[in-house]
């Protein structure tokens, strides 16, 4: 038999609904800057390939919106019902992103429904482009706030906290905290970046299967360009984030490259397993390169997880999430800057099977990227929940049936999954680009009468 276990099962509840909500999130984040790209070059070459590539890339962001909504109401509910030691303590402070969390995100459904359902309404099409900016910047806002009350449970001020009681609550500068500027950078380029990269997986998947259409063809280009970008951007503030780390969470740093002496010019290591006596096997070893990361200076010394008592140590498994994260950040760059190098080179087709497959699979890649990043963030932080005042096992409830809660919102998650893939399939089955196109066409004719 089982032993309950409150604590376990808030966890686990927690950690399922955060990795279903993040993988909608970050589509919500990232695909309304790349409808707005779509939309703007279409009318500014007046190519109405790409204003249908807006069309339908807005119609499938609505899904994931919705799903989002579901989500993102649960992790709330979850927030009040698993940790409500957290709350009462931690709400006082943070209060106020959450609330401009909740603004951002009305602000930017106003506006898509104002934009979803007056296509074909403006004469002047930039008046309706006009409406999409709102989305933009809602959406971003949206995860720029929910990532501050993140930051603040890494590295947590604007309070005092005495004899067990909030005082001296200062919330701007709780928000502002030292985590905010590398997490909600990185939070954003990921968003954007691995949107990006979902959009090209179906543009390559259907010139794959065979399709002439140069909407595919523009789609792939489109998306490609700022994939790198944001890869780029990824991985210059991924160095910040490091830096950060060495300075505000060095035993999350040294639990992450299994650095357990301190020491000065510290290699970095990847992969690798740990024997009995916690000596790195079988691991690639790259001299000087955990100093560089973490200071700037081939030779400056890392702290190691020896000056830290074992019971604030967070579980050396995460060398592996960050590892995988980096390794299929560091893979995606390399197949955007490919294809664009093709693409630039006349002799050369970046149409080749190979490319394209790879193309395919860097949709999946990035999103695992982002769970893996999502789970090295949040585990690394372990065995806080708000450092260095309130740890996990303290802040969670301690009430019945969380297993039961556990099951029931599981079969909600597997329903939600399988409805959103059954309509979103639908919707772009019933739907394809020739016929649509074609619809476009004549709707234009007749309106030029």
């Amino acid at each position: 038999m089982f032993t309950y276990n409150a604590v376990l099962y808030s966890r686990i509840l927690t950690e399922v609904t955060l990795a279903f909500h993040i993988l909608f999130a970050t589509i919500g984040v990232g695909v309304p800057l790349l409808i707005a790209l779509a939309q703007w070059i279409g009318i500014k070459r007046n190519d109405p390939h790409y204003i249908l590539l807006a069309r339908r890339w807005t119609r499938g962001f609505v899904i994931t919106v919705a799903v989002g909504v579901v989500t993102g109401t649960a992790i709330g509910l979850q927030l009040s019902l698993l940790w409500p030691n957290f709350m009462e303590l931690a709400g006082q402070v943070i209060s106020l992103p959450l609330f401009l969390e909740t603004f951002a995100f009305f602000f930017e459904a106003i506006f898509l429904g104002i934009y979803l359902y007056t296509w074909d309404r403006f004469k002047n099409q930039m008046k309706h482009f006009l409406l999409l900016i709102p989305v933009v910047i809602g959406s971003s806002a949206s995860a720029l706030f929910i990532t501050i009350v993140n930051a603040f449970m890494n590295t947590p001020q604007g309070f005092e906290l005495k004899d067990g009681v909030i005082v001296s609550i200062q919330p701007l500068v709780a928000m502002f905290n030292p985590a905010m500027p590398t997490k909600v950078g990185h939070v954003l380029a990921s968003a954007y970046m691995t949107s990006a990269f979902v959009l090209a997986s179906i543009a390559a998947y259907r010139i794959l299967r065979g399709s002439k259409h140069v909407y595919h063809k523009k789609a792939l280009h489109i998306t490609l360009i700022p994939a790198l970008v944001f890869s780029l951007a990824t991985a210059i503030i991924g160095d910040f984030s490091g830096k950060f780390l060495a300075e505000y969470q060095p035993e999350k740093l040294a639990a992450a490259e299994w650095h357990f002496e301190t020491s000065e010019k510290a290699p970095l290591v990847l992969f690798g397993s740990l024997d009995e006596n916690n000596k790195v096997k079988n691991g690639i070893t790259i001299p000087y390169a955990l100093s560089i990361l973490a200071h700037n200076n081939p030779n400056a010394e890392v702290v190691g997880l020896n000056k830290f008592p074992a019971d604030e140590l967070p579980p050396l498994y995460i060398h592996y999430f960050f590892d995988l994260m980096v390794t299929i950040g560091v893979l995606l760059t390399v197949v955007a800057f490919i294809y664009l190098i093709l693409h630039k080179r006349r002799k050369s087709t970046p149409y080749r099977k190979s490319l394209l497959v790879t193309i395919v699979l860097s949709g999946p890649l990035a999103l695992l990227a982002i769970e893996l990043g999502w789970i090295f963030a949040e585990v690394g932080r372990q065995p806080w929940i708000l450092r260095g005042y309130m740890k996990t096992s303290t802040g969670a409830t301690t009430a019945d049936y969380v297993d039961i809660l556990l099951i029931c919102f599981i079969a909600l998650y597997a329903l939600l999954a399988i409805v959103s893939t059954i309509v979103l399939r639908k919707m772009f089955k019933n739907n394809p680009v020739e016929q649509e196109f074609e619809q476009m066409n004549s709707a234009q004719e007749v309106n030029n009468l």
